[in-house]
Parts: C-alpha cells; sequence; structure tokens
C-alpha cells in the first residue's frame, strides 16, 4: 500500500475525505494527490500523521502498526515514568518486603512502568480509532 493509498484509507476510517483532510492542515487543494510522483516534506508528513495519531512510519508504510506510539509519545511516556519514580522515591524509599528498593529494582520498577504506560496508550488509541 503507497503513501496515498494509506492515508486514504486512514481518512475512510475518520469519514472525512481527503479534500477536507487538506483543508484542515492548511493543505493546497489536491497536494496529497500529487504525493505520488513529487515527495511531500517532512513537515506535512508529520501533520498528516499527528491528525491521525499515527505514527510516520506506519504512514509511510514502514510499520503495519497503526498503533505505534510516535516519539514524542514515548517520550512523554518516559517523562511520565520518571516523574511515577520520583514520587515514590520523594515519599520516602521505596520499599519491597520491607526492604529499600536497590537501584537495579528501580530500574526494573521503571522499565515496567514504561512498558505498561506504552500498552495503554496503543490500547487507548485503538479504542479511541473505534469509536
Amino acid at each position: 500500500m503507497n503513501l496515498r493509498d494509506r492515508i486514504k484509507e486512514l481518512a475512510n476510517q475518520r469519514k472525512v475525505s481527503v479534500a477536507e483532510l487538506e483543508r484542515a492542515l492548511g493543505f493546497g487543494n489536491g497536494s496529497i494527490s500529487k504525493w505520488n510522483k513529487q515527495s511531500p516534506s517532512t513537515e506535512k508528513l508529520k501533520q498528516v500523521a499527528d491528525y491521525f495519531q499515527v505514527s510516520l512510519d506506519y504512514l509511510v508504510g514502514r510499520s503495519d502498526d497503526k498503533y505505534d506510539l510516535s516519539p514524542q509519545e514515548k517520550i512523554d511516556i518516559g517523562v511520565e515514568a520518571e516523574k511515577m519514580m520520583k514520587g515514590l522515591n520523594d515519599e520516602g524509599s521505596i520499599n519491597f518486603y520491607g526492604e529499600p528498593m536497590s537501584e537495579e529494582d528501580k530500574e526494573a520498577t521503571l522499565s515496567s512502568l514504561n512498558l505498561l504506560m506504552t500498552i495503554n496508550r496503543k490500547k487507548a488509541k485503538k479504542k479511541k480509532d473505534m469509536n
């Protein structure tokens, strides 16, 4: 599936026409149709990916995971997980069965938080897409 086909499919799922998409993003009329012959700028691709809440990799066909997270979403999750860990540390040391957690255990907990938040974010994207 080429870029234009993928955009058309996403537009159909959202019940918007490609022309409506172009207007919403401030693109010239028919500009997406030209993407078969000339490559769009990275900025325009980002705008389309953000509009549909899909990754650039999905949009350009490098991934079939429509619900993959964008680099910014991955950063946001990491920041939130760090805040959670900091919050746990601020309220006193993190304990595991009454013993303070080792740095290794804290890293494992942080990795687990990242994974859980990533899974939840993907589920939320999928649920939003189905509505």
